[in-house]
């Protein structure tokens, strides 16, 4: 066993404890930023990206442009050992933050007599604000960020309602910006003419929620409006888009307040507007990933109707970028379907990416000018230059005429609105796991012989998938249907141990599915085809519209039975079959290195659905957590 076991250990306990204060206080507190000061050249230019408004707010006068200042690098470097400045993004403007680090870096520094290194970092919005909560406890103090650049100045406010007021500014400096949008197929916004005239968000809820729509429009082979969306508990985009549906539901977006939010009727509103989401995912690069599969396999509208992203994610996507894991990107041809960003005539969020330097006990104060130094760089003509090349709108709201023209984005869109005030954005996030659409899900286990393997913490890996699985009912909430099934084979047997937790509400059920899930023991083989294609069948014929209908796969290993009953090509008939009648999501989770990566891709794949990657099994409770996001 490796030496660095206890060490694991104790990151895994944190990560378990950090998770129980999310649960307990994170999701259910949000507080967006205040107003922002850019100091630029000695000038202070106030943004209103945060409660107070932002450049060309609804009823907000746009601030005068302002004029950037050239960089200024030394001479020559600092002496050595250069000061370390770790900085942290989102996933969604890691892109731009690694190539503002990339250019700081490229010319001489010296801060109090020190060179400086800047290094780029990157984690999901909400679980970064999770971290910054707990003063990102996991990690050694010389391996925590200096500075954070989350895409959205909401999610300071997370971490400081969370817990980290004493570690995380109220405040930061806006140094790029990305207008939160609708995308669409062009044929189907060109269809439904919102390329032309946009729609309010009443009129994308509405639409969403007529499933004859399409039909109705000449278009019965795009089946119903699927619309997507991200979480709010992870994503900036998803945050905005909860904001929208309880705006349009209490019939204004600009005046929306706590009294709305409790509203009985907004309400019941909310929850039909959620009615129509096809699901939920982790980020956006998610939804793009599927629609560009989609394509390649017949066309994004078998996937897609519209999703609610940021204008830089649909620049990337027209030009050919897309990423599956948010982390490794892939270029490829450019779709033959472009994205077209539609901006709803009563108003748009914006992810306005705020600058802070974290105010912790580990910030000393060498890395805190440095940092500083750092964030005046993204404030020059050479750091907005980066911002624009990465395909953000600078600090006047300016994009590259490249980035307009691939992205199909309007200049200077009217509509801009400013996040509410905190307690109605908390109220937001509260209300969010009781709006939200239920899901209906069966958690399908492998259970053959491997997973009484043991991982590096010294549990099995089913002791450890068992731990995970406990963890990730807490995301699940009264009225949702959650189930467990497992499988495997003896010899020549039919598969077993099969259902073992009927798929019923959690609230009534936790109990009897806690005792299921502890009674499971590794038995022999590994049927996987067979049992995919047995549960999808079921779920099938017990398919719910106004549900998440889906499948929770982990498996360890490849298919092996003496006799194969199933065969690889006859499963993925069935998902396909399926998927165009009585859809059933089937996620897929790799746990461990010998997980059949390929085979469980192309079962996400054939479904719309996403595969995870735990072939670290240490890692299967962090993988897990952020499955199920998408319920």
């Amino acid at each position: 066993m490796s030496t660095d076991v206890p060490a694991r250990r104790d990151r895994r306990r944190l990560r378990e404890e950090s998770r129980r204060r999310r649960r307990r206080v994170l999701w259910g507190s949000i507080a967006a930023a205040a107003a922002l000061l850019l100091v630029v050249g000695g000038a202070v230019t106030a943004v209103m990206l945060g409660t107070g408004g932002a450049p060309g707010a609804v009823g907000t006068p746009a601030p005068d442009p302002i004029d950037f200042p050239a960089d200024q690098p030394a001479e020559a470097a600092g002496a050595e050992p250069c000061t370390t400045v770790r900085v942290l993004s989102s996933f969604e403007n890691a892109e731009m933050v690694e190539g503002l680090a990339e250019g700081y870096n490229a010319q001489p520094r010296d801060v109090g007599g020190s060179c400086v290194t800047v290094v780029a970092a990157k984690d999901k919005s909400g679980i970064a604000a999770e971290d910054a909560a707990a003063g990102f406890a996991e990690l050694p103090e010389d391996e925590r960020p200096v500075a954070w650049i989350p895409d959205a100045s909401s999610w300071l406010g997370v971490a400081r309602e969370a817990g980290g007021d004493g570690d995380v500014p109220a405040e930061g400096t806006s140094i790029a910006s990305s207008d939160i949008v609708l995308a669409m197929p062009q044929p189907l916004a060109a269809a439904i003419g919102w390329d032309e005239a946009p729609p309010t968000w009443s009129d994308v809820f509405e639409s969403a929620g007529d499933e004859s729509v399409w039909s109705d429009l000449g278009h019965p082979e795009w089946g119903a409006f699927k619309l997507g969306k991200t979480s709010p508990l992870i994503a900036s985009s998803g945050e905005a888009a909860m904001l929208a549906s309880y705006g349009s539901a209490s019939g204004s977006l600009t005046d929306l307040d706590a009294d709305d939010i409790a509203n009985e009727d907004v309400i019941a509103d909310v929850k039909q507007n959620e009615l129509a989401t096809s699901h939920y995912m982790a980020t956006p690069e998610h939804f793009l990933w599927h629609a560009r599969q989609s394509e390649d396999a017949g066309s994004a509208a078998d996937f897609l109707s519209a999703v609610i992203v940021d204008e830089k994610s649909v620049w990337d996507y027209n030009r050919g970028i897309t990423s599956r894991d948010g982390v490794t990107r892939i270029e490829s041809d450019l779709p033959e379907t472009q994205l077209v960003p539609i901006y709803p005539t009563d108003g748009f969020y914006v992810a306005d990416n705020p600058a802070v330097v974290l105010t912790g006990s580990w910030v000393d104060d060498a890395e805190r000018a440095a940092a500083e130094d750092f964030l005046r760089f993204a404030a020059t003509s050479e750091g907005q230059s980066i911002v624009r090349e990465a395909g953000y709108r600078d600090m006047n709201r300016d994009l590259a005429p490249e980035v307009a023209e691939v992205g199909a984005l309007e200049e200077s869109p009217d509509g801009v609105l400013a996040f509410p005030d905190p307690q109605v954005v908390v109220a937001v996030n509260e209300a969010f796991p009781e709006v939200r659409k239920r899901a209906s899900v069966l958690f399908l286990v492998d259970v053959s012989g491997s997973m009484a393997d043991p991982i590096e913490t010294g549990e099995s890996k089913l002791a450890a998938a068992k731990s995970a699985i406990e963890q990730a009912l807490d995301y699940f909430t009264a009225g949702d249907d959650v189930g467990l099934a497992a499988f495997s084979a003896i010899a020549r047997g039919p598969v077993v141990p099969g259902q073992v937790a009927p798929v019923s509400d959690i609230a009534t059920g936790r109990d009897g599915y806690l005792a299921a899930l502890d009674e499971l023991a590794p038995i022999s083989e590994t049927p996987l085809y067979e049992a995919v294609d047995m549960f999808a069948k079921e779920r099938g014929a017990a398919w719910d519209p106004d549900r998440i209908n889906a499948i929770v796969l982990l498996s360890d290993g490849q298919d092996s039975t003496p006799s194969q009953r199933t065969t690889e090509e006859q499963m993925l008939a069935t998902l396909e079959e399926l998927h165009h009648t009585t859809p059933v999501l089937v996620f897929t989770l790799a746990y461990g290195a010998d997980a059949d990566v390929e085979t469980l891709q192309a079962i996400s794949g054939a479904t719309g659905a996403h595969y995870y990657d735990a072939t670290d099994p240490t890692e299967v409770d962090e993988v897990l957590g952020d499955l199920v996001t998408s319920f």
